[in-house]
């Protein structure tokens, strides 16, 4: 048990000083990187894809890595916004990791990039526990998945700087409660924004775009009570998946409290 605790720790150190030296380089070229976490079917790719067709729009130069298992079905949907856009297949690994994403931008990302998004794999475990260099980190979740899912997967929620949740227009149909919701994201994540979003209606895509380029050009960022980055490498899980914690207590060096 030690010998697989030690292992554990020694690929998620190592993949700790990838992602920080990632995060270097991009600054220095200007680039911010958002990661995407959600579990399957959150509609991540659909909103995903409506964010970067208003970039395009907006002029802001933008480009997207998407993951999955297998397929390149997400990339040619994402790419219909006109965004440079490239698929990582991770050969049945639930997550991404630095060295991935450090792999598939070499010679591809276009200079001018402003924003990189990176669509993680559908797990709200694994992937809650890999840094991949990013500036800021979005965990979605759709109406229909049930409010307490943030007490669930306290790890990928408590690690967010920003919260949205998806397919709005069913949230009657499901009897989503969203006070409850609301309640239990701040029971692990205190003062996290949540930001209501609906990628058939379009409504709150303006939104996360905003929070997005202000984070990028340094605005002051929520500090999550929890974060995956390389500061003393303390990755400890539960036996239990869903209930998997990872006890971060370090702050990311770019964020300050929120208002």
């Amino acid at each position: 048990m030690c010998r697989s605790v030690d292992v554990k720790q020694a690929v998620l150190a190592k993949n700790d000083d990838l992602a920080a030296t990632l995060r270097g380089d991009l600054a220095r070229q200007g680039v911010a990187v958002v990661n995407l976490l959600s579990s399957p079917g959150s509609g991540k790719t659909e909103l995903l894809g409506r964010v970067l067709a208003r970039a395009v729009e907006r002029g802001v130069p933008v480009a997207a890595l998407t993951a999955d298992l297998a397929t390149e079905n997400d990339a040619r949907r994402l790419a219909r916004s006109g965004a440079p856009v490239q698929q990582v297949l991770t050969d049945g690994l639930c997550h991404l990791e630095a060295r991935q994403v450090r792999s598939r931008l070499e010679g591809w990302l276009p200079e001018d990039t402003a924003v990189l998004f990176v669509e993680n794999v559908g797990n709200l475990v694994c992937p809650a526990s890999y840094d991949l260099g990013e500036t800021l980190r979005i965990v979605l979740m759709a109406v229909t998945e049930g409010e307490d899912k943030p007490l669930k997967y306290p790890t990928a929620f408590g690690s967010a700087h920003l919260v949205l949740v998806t397919k709005t227009d069913l949230a009657e149909a499901a009897g989503f409660d969203e006070t409850a919701f609301r309640t239990h994201v701040r029971q692990v994540n205190p003062g996290v924004e949540i930001v209501r979003t609906c990628a058939r209606t379009g409504d709150g895509v303006d939104t996360v775009l905003d929070r997005v380029l202000a984070a990028r050009d340094g605005a002051p960022q929520h500090r999550p009570p929890l974060t995956p980055h390389p500061h003393g490498h303390s990755h400890d899980h539960a036996a239990d998946g869903e209930q998997a914690h990872d006890h971060h207590t370090q702050p990311h060096p770019a964020t300050a409290p929120a208002s």
